[in-house]
């Protein structure tokens, strides 16, 4: 089972960036309700492995093949679903996952039936321009350092709230844990699609596991609250560094997000 919780980390992964590389907003918003669905997988998967008495980890061993037409990451999302539904023991969860996916591969195939969905894919050309904004030099790489250092922090939040979730009996953690880890979903697709938008998608690293098993939940949290400020700060920063209105009030909701971030830590305390 924690190999399968493995392929659906992956999965989860690969039908949330290929939302994030695709431009056809209708089939980009499909497959981010799927990847939802996705990450709904492993928290019942999850939750299935340590009431046998097994773990899991948040290994992974996943590319992000850098495509060039819609119909290639299609095709990709497709071999990997089919791949993992060999893998599905037989049991009421299994069903679950097999039909979900069953249902996600129906989709995918009717949209490679339509040849006029077959769009070009420019989430990774490196090209570093923001829409048809003339942003300096100076304002895109502050922007691009931002984005791949917060989309990380926003993955790395997600699983370390996911695995401490699991694992507790407390409903105001659990609750706590499940606004974080929403927040952080949020702030994730936000950023996964500005790195699309500027050509320079990639895959946050992996995590270690020292990262996610945390043995001082209290030191954890005060950690996590020092981040959060750090965070604010850096949106304050590149919100008053790029010279573009609409960016710039983006930033600063994230700010103000980051605000009620801390607050819901504090109650952790």
């Amino acid at each position: 089972m924690d190999k399968i919780y493995q392929q659906k980390h992956e999965l989860w992964l690969s039908i949330t960036f290929a939302s994030f590389a695709i431009n056809d907003e209708e089939i980009k918003s499909r497959l981010y309700e799927f990847s939802l669905i996705a990450f709904r997988h492993m928290k019942w998967l999850g939750s299935d492995i340590l009431d046998s008495g097994s773990d899991y980890n948040y290994d992974r061993n996943l590319t992000l093949t850098k495509q060039s037409t819609l119909f290639q990451i299609i095709e990709d999302l497709q071999q990997q679903i089919e791949n993992i539904q060999a893998s599905y023991p037989h049991n009421i969860l299994a069903e679950r996952l097999r039909t979900d996916d069953t249902y996600l591969l129906e989709y995918l195939s009717q949209i490679l039936k339509d040849k006029t969905n077959d769009q070009k894919i420019t989430a990774f050309n490196m090209q570093r321009k923001w829409l048809d904004k003339n942003l300096e030099k100076e304002q895109i790489d502050a922007l691009t350092l931002f984005l791949f250092e917060e989309s990380y922090k926003e993955y790395e939040l997600i699983l370390i709230y996911a695995y401490m979730q699991a694992r507790t009996k407390d409903v105001l953690h659990f609750n706590v844990f499940q606004d974080l880890i929403d927040e952080s979903h949020f702030h994730l697709k936000s950023f996964g699609n500005m790195m699309a938008k500027l050509g320079i998608l990639a895959l946050p690293r992996q995590l270690h596991e020292m990262t996610y098993i945390v043995k001082d939940l209290n030191q954890f949290v005060v950690d996590g609250i020092a981040e959060e400020e750090a965070a604010k700060v850096m949106c304050k920063e590149l919100s008053g560094a790029i010279k573009d209105e609409e960016l710039s009030k983006f930033f600063d909701f994230i700010n103000y997000q980051e605000n009620y971030h801390i607050e819901l830590m504090k109650k952790l305390l």
